[in-house]
């Protein structure tokens, strides 16, 4: 049997809540567009890469979480070091800061894509309008990626 320190551990949940929510927000979120993207296809086939591009607009949340998970991974569970139960803690922090923002803000910019694609199909001029209403509810998750980095920076298991 391996032994795994505490602090390690729970680094390495802080990892897991980073990607599992981030991811499951871009999941949901990209479902949703992907199901008013599928309306407007079948109302205008000229709308498939425009609603490509709506759909995979919600992918971003995952790639966030995905890229804390890793920096979380690198700096702490596969540093081959015990990691103080203090700083395992602050990794489920920012796992959680980037887990749950890119859950809510996938889901929103789901709903907003959907709703702009299907915009799209009355009038193709609301392309562009469309796009920027659907990138705003990125910000939330941008503002929980950084978050996540700025505690590991600061909390010394990144750059420490």
């Amino acid at each position: 049997m391996v032994e795994i320190a505490l602090g390690t551990a729970l680094a390495a949940i802080g990892a897991g809540v980073a990607i599992g929510f981030a991811g499951l927000g871009s999941g949901i979120g990209q479902g949703i567009a992907a199901a008013g993207s599928v309306g407007a296809v079948a109302e205008d086939e000229d709308m498939f890469a425009r609603g490509i591009i709506f759909t995979a607009l919600p992918e971003t949340q995952a790639i966030y979480g995905f890229l804390i998970a890793i920096l979380l991974m690198v700096f702490t569970v596969m540093a081959g070091k015990a990691v103080p139960v203090p700083l395992g803690l602050v990794a489920i922090g920012a796992g959680a800061a980037i887990g749950f923002a890119g859950l809510g803000s996938g889901m929103g910019q789901g709903i907003a894509a959907s709703s702009s694609v299907g915009s799209v199909v009355e009038d193709p001029d609301m392309f562009a309008r469309g796009i920027i209403f659907t990138a705003l509810p990125e910000t939330q998750a941008i503002y929980g990626f950084l978050i996540a980095i700025l505690l590991m920076v600061f909390a010394g298991i990144m750059g420490g």
